[in-house]
């Protein structure tokens, strides 16, 4: 990029972050602040913090913030996506708050690994224990902890509420993935479980004062590299005609008319709360379906068709995923243009992958019912 190409656009940049800054002072923004709850898909840096952080040249967070955010992707995801959309800055993880913080403008509590039950169910059931203990109940204790902070007394909170959105996951994939044996024995039982516990943490939040709340379902797991390098069958029948594995989506469609089921309910129960169906499975299927179909940006060439079910950075193999060899570690290798590829490291999406969905969720079709009309456009 020559010189005057540079002040061109650090000029364009400074206008419209002056343009953002007086349009919400002149009017006010959609949502004043965003409480996100959920695991790997939208942490910002909680795990980051527990754990030593990753290496400055790993590639994690390569694209966007030109080193390692805390994010499982090389960039931006879908909650980053959403609070641009609104006028918001990248709001906090809540492990990495300081005194003195502004928090106004929300708050993050989700994890790397979190699931909706809580860790005692996996020790007891002899399954597969998650990667770390802050389960969907403890993000909500956190929230409680921080209220004080956020709001005075109920009056203060009930008003200040009004003005928030609250997301409630994703969460439950890593319940699911727990599970996830070639049998599949005991998802059917498990589902109900982790519904449950989505909805008593929803309820919990509407007794706090929200009433605007979003509830996502899940993603087409099926179509994931690592879980299609896990299985590596051979048998057609086993796939979908895009190449998805069937009895992965079939678990998630499962889980998912489970938790609408339970959203129906809550609707009616507490028809002055507005709660949002996130339908990340459909809004994600597209993609994989369709891959060629979102081209033509100028901030990227589209998807390429035969790495659709590859990871991006990844330890090789026909989906370039093992899971003994971990992104950014010794001997993998990353893609020359992740923006041709739909999936990141085997489990999580690229920055234009998110950028898509979040795109799919604010502008349509795949929120129901919709949000708020978003100030600003989704790049």
């Amino acid at each position: 990029m020559t010189y005057n190409n540079s002040m061109k656009f650090l000029i364009l940049f400074s206008l419209t972050f002056i343009f953002r800054n007086v349009l919400s002072n002149v009017n006010p923004l959609p949502y004043e602040a965003i409480f996100n709850f959920g695991d790997s898909i939208s942490d910002t840096g909680n795990e980051a913090t527990l754990h030593p952080p990753m290496p400055i040249n790993s590639p994690y967070g390569s694209t966007y913030f030109k080193h390692p955010s805390g994010r499982l992707s090389n960039g931006r995801l879908i909650i980053d996506f959403i609070a641009q959309a609104y006028g918001l800055p990248f709001f906090p993880a809540y492990k990495n708050l300081i005194e003195g913080q502004d928090i106004t403008k929300g708050v993050n509590f989700a994890f790397v690994g979190a699931t909706a039950l809580d860790f005692n169910y996996f020790n007891k059931s002899m399954v597969a224990l998650p990667g770390t203990n802050n389960s969907l109940s403890v993000q909500l204790k956190m929230f409680k902890r921080l209220k004080p902070s956020l709001c005075k007394n109920k009056k203060d909170c009930r008003n200040y509420f009004k003005k928030s959105l609250f997301l409630v996951g994703e969460i439950g994939g890593n319940d699911i993935f727990s599970h996830i044996t070639p049998k599949f024995s005991n998802f059917r039982n498990l589902i109900p479980l982790v519904v449950n516990k989505i909805t008593g943490t929803t309820i919990s939040l509407i007794k706090e004062g929200a009433v605007e709340i979003v509830i996502p379902g899940n993603f087409p797991v099926g179509c994931s590299a690592s879980l299609l390098a896990v299985v590596n069958t051979n048998n057609t029948k086993n796939y979908d005609e895009f190449g998805s594995f069937k009895a992965f989506n079939i678990v998630i469609q499962y889980f998912n008319d489970n938790l609408i089921y339970s959203i129906t309910t809550l609707r009616e129960t507490y028809p002055d709360v507005k709660i949002i169906y996130f339908d990340y499975y459909n809004n994600a299927k597209r993609l994989y379906e369709e891959p060629q179909k979102y081209v033509g940006t100028c901030f990227y060439v589209g998807f390429d068709k035969d790495e659709t079910f590859k990871a991006c950075c990844g330890g090789g193999g026909p989906h370039n995923f093992d899971p003994r060899m971990g992104c950014g570690s010794p001997n993998t290798t990353v893609c020359s243009d992740p923006s041709k590829n739909i999936n990141w490291d085997g489990v999580h999406f690229t920055e234009v992958a998110y950028k898509l969905l979040a795109k799919g969720l604010v502008e349509g079709p795949f929120a129901y019912p919709s949000l708020k009309p978003a100030p600003f456009q989704i790049a």
